[in-house]
């Protein structure tokens, strides 16, 4: 148990309805135990983020998972960041101390480092991030770590391209752009990070070369993405959403419950019930 009676947490964001967090967590809190802890959702935009956080007494709230659009909104209301986050400058996890201060902490970037070193990618030559934005900061972050070489960024617009530009320089990662007409070419790399929403890639399925590398989908509904089953159709790795969304959530649960290490396992098996399609009625 925690050193405090708080056993409350939630996810925040708009929309919320679509996020598997409490699936996630509940299923970790049953197979720790914790049979006296809740984890909700709200429906919270950045508006009401400063008002909502407010409202929450440490005594009884452990913490919050936010999903966009707040993970930069959360950082003014914070008493300390940890310096992942503020690679980034994208908060994911808070933590309420006992002394009613407010951490906050991205476990966005350790989760794909974990989510790629399950499938045995420690390191790569050189990678090819598709799309822009928070996701695809991180995932510079992450590749910060494990490729030396260069990272080729396909995007839409010069705006897009001179802010991946920057995001490489502020994380010491070499990154290159092109322009998202060129993005068949990124399937060449030995690793592949799509960042983009629901059916961006669906047009890059049938350039997936014969031998490609590893994909890295950050997508999880609907799965596999057209891209995604192509890439397995070719018996190459294919790292998808769940695997980020869980191995991100077991840092949560950790901070947030104070017990270690998480279940894995359970919290997997709980993601992958909740995707699977239900059965057809019997008529």
């Amino acid at each position: 148990m925690t050193p405090r009676g708080a056993h409350r947490a939630a996810v925040l964001g708009s929309p919320i309805a679509h996020s598997l967090s409490p699936v996630l967590h509940r299923a970790a809190y049953a197979a720790l135990g914790l049979d006296d802890w809740r984890y909700d959702r709200f429906e919270v935009d950045e508006e009401a983020l400063p008002g909502f956080v407010d409202k929450l007494d440490p005594a009884q709230w452990a913490g919050l998972s936010l999903t966009m659009p707040l993970k930069r909104a959360v950082i003014p209301l914070l008493d300390e960041v940890s310096a992942t986050a503020a690679s980034v400058e994208a908060v994911n996890t808070v933590v309420f101390r006992p002394d009613g201060t407010r951490t906050g902490d991205n476990t966005d970037i350790p989760g794909m480092l974990a989510a790629l070193r399950e499938r045995g990618i420690t390191s790569v030559p050189a990678a090819a991030i598709l799309g822009a934005g928070a996701t695809a900061s991180s995932a510079l972050a992450a590749l910060s770590r494990l490729c030396p070489g260069d990272v080729t960024a396909y995007v839409r617009g010069p705006a897009r391209a001179a802010e991946m530009r920057q995001w490489g320089e502020r994380l010491g990662v070499s990154v290159r752009t092109a322009d998202w007409a060129d993005a068949a070419h990124a399937l060449t790399a030995p690793l592949v990070v799509a960042t983009t929403p629901a059916g961006a890639t669906d047009h890059l399925a049938a350039a997936v070369p014969a031998a490609p590398g590893t994909l890295f989908d950050v997508l999880y509904d609907p799965w596999p993405t057209a891209l995604a089953a192509a890439w397995a159709g070719r018996g190459a790795p294919v790292v998808g959403g769940l695997d980020l969304l869980v191995h991100q959530a077991v840092l949560q649960v950790e901070q947030h419950t104070g017990r270690a290490p998480a279940p894995l396992a359970a919290m997997r098996a709980a993601g992958e019930a909740a995707l699977r399609p239900a059965a057809p009625r019997e008529p």
